[in-house]
């Protein structure tokens, strides 16, 4: 049987919100972020993207690229709440839901609970309910399969809709430039560019030999794609994959005490997250970024699942001792716990002992 897949995209979600609760800022352009010289961009209304304003975006170069920009202070549990009642339009239809943040999701109507054959219908009438329930904007991409659904929700942004058939798929994908695949990064899409891969096209000339030689194992994956092929299914239980909490420092941090203190907050914050969700993990992660945005990214897994935040400071610091003295100062620390699992009340972890920690 053929999928019908829909992803749909919130337009400028964060922003969005926004400038529905404050109508002064409606027609403006706005970010949603801190203002500070160290902030970033979490969301840009449309009015600030033109103006060249995105996401990830040092506040600093947000500013300069756009002089008028306003900022407001993000309200986490004002978008939770929206997106929660997002999700409820997407039940009237199905109950085959993979959320991917707060505003997206993958939906299956294949078999959808109102009996609506044409999935192109079900995205309008899911995107009209979503602005009669939160007054903001969607779009979506119909499709056979999830990879193409999300290219097809680019289409026509903001508040459109497009549609890939399985007649269109792979040409579709031939016809595309690699450096726009959904999944495929700046520096993958560079290292394909210097093998003469450009297009989809490109990429489909390739044998799987040479793209697992070139790409590991991501290689069968690029190999399908450039076809048109996905068979990944919607998982409405996704298994989440990690937890983590960053902080960006208002002055670069030179001194290792300074930073082992920072640990401890993103620590405590990931275990809350992980004592929510009833999760436990064995794989710990601290990622560090320099002050000239140069990042990196150090590990260590254990035998046995972590269950402190106390256990998981110390493991974080451990991994944060060998990196200093500093040749340039630490701009952001971030502190991730993965390889989850249930967390069936084990009892506590033996106390682990690093040198200089015990």
């Amino acid at each position: 049987m053929i999928r019908k897949i829909i992803h749909v995209d919130m337009d400028a979600f964060y922003a969005s919100v926004e400038q529905r609760d404050d109508p002064g800022l409606r027609g403006k352009p706005v970010a949603v972020g801190g203002s500070a010289a160290r902030g970033v961009v979490a969301a840009a209304s449309y009015e600030a993207r033109v103006f060249g304003v995105r996401s990830a975006m040092p506040s600093v170069t947000a500013r300069r690229r756009c002089p008028d920009l306003i900022f407001v202070k993000p309200r986490f549990d004002v978008y939770r709440a929206v997106s929660q009642q997002i999700r409820e339009v997407f039940a009237e239809h199905t109950d085959l839901i993979e959320p991917l943040s707060l505003d997206e999701a993958y939906l299956d109507v294949t078999e959808n609970k109102q009996g609506i054959p044409l999935a192109t219908t079900i995205a309008l009438m899911i995107r009209d309910r979503i602005r009669d329930v939160t007054g903001l904007n969607a779009s979506a991409g119909i499709s056979y399969n999830k990879f193409l659904a999300k290219l097809a929700s680019d289409l026509n942004k903001p508040n459109g809709q497009a549609v890939i058939t399985p007649a269109r798929g792979p040409a579709f994908v031939a016809e595309l430039p690699v450096k726009k695949f959904h999944g495929i990064g700046p520096a993958t899409a560079a290292k394909m560019e210097r093998l003469g891969i450009v297009t989809g096209a490109d990429l489909r000339t390739r044998s799987p030999d040479f793209l697992r030689r070139h790409f590991g194992k991501s290689g069968d994956w690029y190999h399908r794609i450039a076809r048109g092929i996905d068979h990944r299914p919607v998982e409405p239980h996704r298994v989440r994959k990690s937890v983590g909490a960053e902080d960006t420092f208002s002055a670069d941090i030179h001194d290792f005490d300074l930073a082992r203190r920072e640990i401890t907050p993103l620590a405590e914050k990931v275990w809350r997250a992980c004592e929510n969700k009833r999760l436990t993990g064995r794989t710990v992660t601290l990622k560090v970024k320099y002050a000239d945005f140069q990042q990196i990214t150090r590990s260590r897994t254990l035998t046995g699942p972590v269950h402190g935040a106390e256990d998981l400071e110390t493991i974080a610091i451990g991994l944060l001792q060998p990196l200093f003295p500093v040749a340039k100062g630490v701009r952001l620390l971030g502190v991730t716990l993965s390889s989850l699992e249930d967390d069936e009340g084990q009892g506590p972890q033996l106390t682990l002992c690093l040198p200089g920690f015990d």
